[in-house]
């Protein structure tokens, strides 16, 4: 949300709302219009409802006061894009009885087994869902990544007090989260979260509880931290990106006492594909590589996983010579004899699932050819994966609406098919997305019967969501 700045700029002084909101437009060369448009996207990345109207800022700078949830909203994303720290008070407004909270609040820990146990108990508890949390962008996004890839190797965590914990009980945890995993395979993000729940409270329990040596304190720190990397998970594909943040914070926190490098790169891995879709593109370059750097393991599996997430970043910075290395790495690997060392959460990456990933990224850079022939593979070899399958669908289908010479009717038929599994089977935030950007995509040939039943369908999934 970079824009750029007067020269001037130099913050915004203590004086009445409306003449300190005035200050703050013209530092940064916003209409009242583009103030509101980029206030109802951070709305809507905290999950809140409200919108404004376009005009809304104007009776603002007349002397209007905004409602709850604006003050904290508004001061939360002039903060973000001004050179000097602001509080609703520097604006001549009060703070929100509702305070919305960073991400990462709660969550700055020491990179070691008590702080990976404290993040974990933070994300397990039942006063977790109770605050509204603060999407983070800019350096705040990437300062876990650093933190990450610097931390000590800290002790193996153990547990001296409490009843003894047997090592089969870790394995029926680890065994509940490839059920989850493979569930949300099917139905999607939004439909998870309360057994996602349930199951990490259970095993947070355990880790805070039971009493464990060194070596199965590492197991079961590293399945917490994989509870904690899916629950992110969860949350990205419901479209619940501070939420996600945090379980993906934790996760880093869990997993880098657990000394399991491959559950904290695939983390920063996820956390580069968020960033892309807010549109953060160094930050998910950053995050991306960063994970990259950190994993020195052996399973050529999780290599491609990371490789893939570079190119998808590297592609929507527009450079194509970045993109297309990572995308050839990630093939090379594939191509290897599996390796006991790949985890079980790394089931998924496999040849169709990269020519998914590389038909997004050939999409992106305009590539029609190349993401017409990566992603029909996908399709062909893909299995019965249905939100993959849907959303590898949706990308097919743009790529037809967007080439020089479009097929409508084939991008009709495939985003067709897409939704008829986002209303039936699968509820995913990040696929219905696509499916939203494939009807912009198609809108100048609304006059054609097929699109406009086509877009007319997607709203009214919209409504519905």
């Amino acid at each position: 949300m970079g824009t750029a700045r007067a020269p001037a700029c130099g913050g915004v002084s203590a004086s009445p709302f409306p003449q300190a909101l005035r200050q703050a437009l013209d530092c940064l060369g916003w209409r009242p219009e583009h103030l509101a448009e980029r206030l109802n996207t951070l709305a809507g990345l905290q999950g809140r409802p409200e919108r404004l109207h376009a005009k809304t800022p104007y009776k603002w700078l007349n002397g209007s006061r905004p409602r709850k949830p604006w003050p904290t909203l508004l001061t939360a994303l002039l903060d973000d894009h001004l050179p000097v720290p602001l509080a609703p008070t520097d604006l001549g407004l009060d703070a929100d009885e509702e305070e919305l909270l960073p991400a990462s609040s709660g969550l700055v820990l020491p990179w070691t087994a008590a702080g990976g146990l404290q993040a974990a108990r933070i994300l397990a508890s039942t006063e977790e869902n109770r605050h509204l949390f603060l999407t983070l962008v800019g350096p705040s996004l990437t300062c876990p990544a650093h933190e990450w890839l610097i931390a000590r190797t800290c002790p193996s965590p153990e547990r001296p007090d409490g009843c003894d914990l047997p090592g089969e009980i870790v394995d029926q945890l680890d065994l509940i989260t490839a059920g989850l995993r493979r569930m949300d395979d099917q139905l999607g993000g939004g439909t998870l979260q309360s057994l996602l729940g349930a199951h990490l409270r259970g095993a947070v329990g355990m880790m805070a509880e039971r009493r464990y040596g060194a070596a199965l304190g590492r197991r079961l720190f590293t399945t917490v931290a994989e509870i904690l990397r899916l629950g992110g998970f969860l949350a990205f594909d419901a479209g619940l990106h501070a939420r996600a943040q945090r379980f993906w914070t934790a996760a880093l926190h869990v997993s880098h006492a657990a000394g399991d490098r491959a559950v904290g790169a695939n983390v920063l891995g996820l956390m580069s594909c968020q960033a892309k879709d807010l549109g953060r593109v160094r930050e998910a370059i950053t995050l991306a590589e960063s994970a990259r750097s950190g994993y020195p393991g052996g399973s050529g599996r999780v290599r491609a996983i990371l490789d893939l997430r570079a190119a998808e970043a590297h592609a929507t910075g527009g450079d194509h010579t970045s993109c297309r290395r990572a995308v050839d790495s990630a093939f090379e690997r594939l191509c290897a004899p599996p390796s006991p060392a790949d985890p079980d959460w790394s089931y998924w990456m496999d040849v169709p699932q990269a020519n998914g990933q590389a038909g997004f990224c050939f999409l992106r850079l305009g590539r029609w050819n190349a993401a017409l022939r990566h992603l029909r593979a996908s399709l062909r070899d893909r299995g019965s994966v249905p939100r993959e399958t849907a959303l590898r669908q949706t990308l097919l289908a743009t790529v037809y609406a967007r080439r020089p010479r479009p097929d409508l009717d084939q991008a009709i038929d495939l985003g067709s098919r897409a939704l008829d599994t986002l209303t039936c089977q699968v509820r995913s935030a990040r696929v219905a997305a696509s499916v939203t950007a494939l009807a912009h995509h198609l809108a100048p040939y609304r006059r054609t019967p097929a699109v406009h039943t086509f877009i007319d369908r997607v709203h009214a999934l919209s409504r519905a969501s």
